[in-house]
């Protein structure tokens, strides 16, 4: 954004320095990227007389003319235009001097006749397209004086970076706001003194206003003016847009340019005379005009529309493009005499869609992207009328049409000076902010002085909330001048980083992890909806995304198995099939009872695929398995102090297939931790997998509630041996070792330090007997103060194979 200090300088007393305001201006938060000089490529021009303007001797349409360019000097200078004469101030370039083309001027001949520079044209000057001839200058100025200076051609603009959020600032009005505000100067609008003419009509008869739909227009005003005409804008007009990269076109179109610099309002000129019926109507495309219906924009190109695009209508046809660009078939031209010039408020989203589609930026649709302010658009159709009438001799008819379906509502947020201070880290004084709040234009009612009410003004559509209005406080009093003090803590720093805290529980599973051998997989919260029905994922409780990056992430994820699944797909395509894989992330689901919508849940996922060792000898090959990932997740709770878990088929999950419940059992009953199992061959083979994908979907906030709630105690290291009995059963093939494990220490034998599976055994099944298989336990007793005797170990270990059988229905 190009602001200039002498076009800043009508709405703000400013009298510093250009590099004064370009720092505070980037000390408030709208970096000033650079200071130029728009006007330095004829910096060298100077104003010079025509004293004599004499035939070239050799020539037909030359002459050679003797130029006084100030301190005595006259230079002889030959010269083709037609309409150079003698006793005219004109532009003149001097020997050594570069054009804005890069042309550089030097001594040379013309015909065998000597010159010494060049008189220049507005075009060569790069001021207008207009090299009919060459510039006149008013003789009111003095030769030899720069023609920047002669002209007053603002040279210091201000090349401002404006953050999305601040469309407020797109404008000379939003920086003179910042500049009134951080230099505590008064702010002042250009005085309105628009004239209306009665007998030329009421704009509201001249032109009917319709809205189709309030959410995507909520405001549309018009004025009419009739008898204009159409010319080259004044050079005061089309110099200063020249100044801020707008290039003049005529006085009409330079009118609304200007004021979109000024004030930030995009507005539009219709031909009164090229429209059909007296009506505009703001419509988007009709669902019948599908695939025939286009427009030809004011750039001359043809473009498609789609029923989402937002027109602006006649009574018979599009005429523009709402908010983007204009229709050709009703733009301004050298012949129109009555002009309709509208000012309006678009939705945002729609104009954004639109003009991406079409790659047709500009800067009204840039502006309507970002948020126009709707009350402010009154004074800008009040001062771009005034201009109109006073640049093309128009007159104004009486009166605004206006269709305002959803008129502004002031938006409202409390403010806490106590809460403010503690968020900015300053003990900034109820006056500070009473003034400053209001100096942003905010209504401030601090009947209460503890929790003020205040109202946004309505170019500040960023202020939404109360912290928004903190941070303009903090901006206000400066950045730079925030205290840098440590926070607060009760605790040494060194416990940031164990598992009292969220972020330390979870890197404490992350060294885990790696401890384990497995890499860690970071992937994008959002997923495609099509990644969640290939696993037969419920559509019930998914979050969609309201502006996709692209279709394959529309959807916040539900479970985290969507990204390590396409981690074994993308890995697979490298050429690497051995994958131990585990990511640590959040998986979201809709929840209406919570204040965001939305439930957010952080898992622990564990992947497994491929050989379980490196094809190097002497490691015997095998494929993962569920051992595999089942004796990861019991390292995992031994590691957090959680004890054996429970592992109960849990048949009918979406995509795992056998699926494995892993419970534990608490004071408060069983809790679900998780559920391990492997993914459903048809899934897998989605993902070019050939071979097992073995997977643990863990609930990583109720592993943390969990471990938190265990006392870690200290258990001395064993002084005296072990004495260790196996004991193999017989049991039914469907009785699972954990039954048997709690049923050992139900009958509680003293001394028993540790109780583990040590083998199993499937015999072939026969086929007038229901399957059976052999399970091994090895029982290890030990005496914290003593030896125990075989006598002893005997008699608790008779207790378990006399129990068992009458417990579960095994044989010894």
């Amino acid at each position: 954004m190009l602001i200039s200090l002498q076009w800043l300088r009508e709405f703000v007393p400013y009298t510093g320095t250009v590099q004064a305001l370009a720092d505070r201006l980037t000390m408030q938060g709208l970096e000033v990227e650079a200071i130029l000089d728009p006007f330095e490529s004829i910096s060298a021009i100077v104003v010079g007389r025509v004293l004599e303007c004499d035939a070239h001797p050799d020539s037909d349409h030359l002459h050679v003319c003797s130029v006084d360019v100030g301190a005595g000097e006259a230079l002889q200078i030959v010269c083709g235009a037609p309409n150079v004469a003698k006793g005219q101030l004109v532009p003149v370039a001097r020997i050594g001097a570069v054009m804005p083309d890069g042309m550089q001027i030097k001594k040379g001949k013309l015909r065998g006749v000597a010159s010494h520079g060049m008189i220049c044209s507005e075009r060569e000057l790069g001021l207008s397209e207009d090299h009919s001839g060459i510039m006149v200058l008013p003789d009111s100025l003095t030769p030899g004086v720069l023609l920047v200076d002669a002209l007053g051609l603002e040279r210091e603009v201000l090349e401002v970076s404006i953050t999305p959020n601040r469309a407020d600032c797109l404008s000379v009005l939003g920086i003179a706001r910042e500049a009134a505000l951080g230099f505590g100067l008064p702010l002042s609008m250009p005085k309105l003194n628009l004239i209306e003419d009665v007998s030329a009509g009421h704009a509201a008869e001249a032109v009917r206003l319709e809205i189709a739909d309030p959410e995507l227009c909520p405001v549309y005003r018009a004025r009419v003016l009739t008898g204009a005409s159409i010319k080259p804008s004044p050079a005061w007009m089309r110099h200063r847009l020249l100044a801020v990269g707008q290039r003049p076109i005529n006085n009409i179109v330079d009118v609304t340019n200007y004021i979109l610099m000024e004030l930030g309002q995009p507005l539009h000129s219709f031909d009164r005379g090229l429209l059909k019926g007296g009506v505009i109507r703001v419509a988007p495309a009709t669902p019948d005009m599908k695939g025939g219906m286009a427009i030809t924009t004011l750039d001359g190109q043809e473009r498609k529309l789609l029923a989402s695009d937002l027109l602006i209508w006649d009574a018979e046809r599009p005429v523009a493009l709402a908010g983007v660009m204009g229709g050709a078939n009703s733009s301004i031209s050298d012949a129109s005499t009555e002009v309709v010039l509208e000012c309006a408020i678009f939705r945002p989203g729609t104009i954004r869609k639109t003009a991406r589609r079409l790659a047709l930026p500009s800067e009204a649709s840039y502006r309507f992207e970002r948020g126009v302010d709707q009350v402010g658009s009154v004074f800008a159709l009040e001062r771009a009328a005034q201009l109109m009438a006073e640049t093309s001799g128009a007159r104004v008819m009486a009166g605004v049409a206006v269709a305002e379906p959803k008129p502004w509502v002031d938006r409202e947020q409390i403010f806490r000076i106590a809460k403010c201070n503690a968020l900015l880290g300053l003990e900034l004084s109820p006056e500070f902010c009473r003034v400053t709040l209001t100096g942003l234009g905010c209504h401030v009612d601090d009947s209460d002085p503890v929790c003020w009410r205040v109202a946004s003004p309505p170019h500040r559509l960023d202020l939404e909330r109360e912290v928004d209005l903190f941070e303009e406080c903090g901006r206000v009093h400066g950045l730079d001048r925030i205290p840098a003090v440590l926070p607060k803590i009760s605790k040494s720093l060194d416990s940031a980083q164990t598992s009292d805290t969220v972020f330390g529980f979870l890197q404490a599973l992350k060294g885990w992890a790696a401890g384990a051998g497995l890499r860690e997989a970071i992937n994008y919260s959002f997923v495609g909806a099509d990644d969640l029905d290939r696993l037969n994922l419920p559509e019930e409780g998914r979050i969609r995304i309201a502006n996709p990056l692209s279709e394959d992430q529309n959807t916040l994820r539900t479970e985290i198995a969507p990204g390590l699944l396409n981690n074994v797909r993308h890995n697979l395509s490298q050429g690497n099939g051995s994958l131990r894989l585990f990511e640590i992330a959040k998986a979201f689901r809709e929840d209406a009872a919570s204040d965001t919508g939305a439930c957010e849940n952080s898992r622990l996922g564990i992947l497994v695929h491929g050989p379980r060792h490196a094809q190097e000898w002497p490691w015997e090959q095998g494929e993962a398995d569920y051992l595999d990932v089942k004796g990861l997740v019991e390292n995992l709770l031994t590691h957090l102090r959680l004890g054996p878990a429970g592992f109960v088929l849990d048949p009918g999950h979406p995509y795992l297939e056998p699926c494995v419940r892993v419970e534990l059992a608490g004071k408060n009953g069983v809790a679900l931790i998780g559920r391990i199992g492997r993914v459903q061959p048809k899934i897998a083979d989605a993902y070019h997998a050939r071979k097992d994908v073995w997977l643990a979907d863990l609930d990583a906030d109720l592993l943390r509630e969990l471990s938190r709630a265990v006392k870690p105690a200290f258990v001395s290291l064993p002084k005296f041996p072990p004495v260790r009995r196996d004991v193999t059963i017989i049991c039914p093939a469907d009785l699972r070792a954990e039954q048997v494990e709690a049923a050992i220490r139900e009958l509680k034998p003293k001394n028993l330090e540790s109780l583990v599976l040590v083998a199993v055994y499937a015999p072939e099944d026969k086929a007038d007997a229901k399957p059976e298989r052999n399970l091994t336990f090895r029982l290890t007793y030990r005496h914290a103060d003593r030896t125990l005797v075989d006598k002893e170990v005997d008699k608790e270990h008779g207790k378990v194979l006399a129990g068992l059988p009458q417990k579960l229905p095994v044989r010894i």
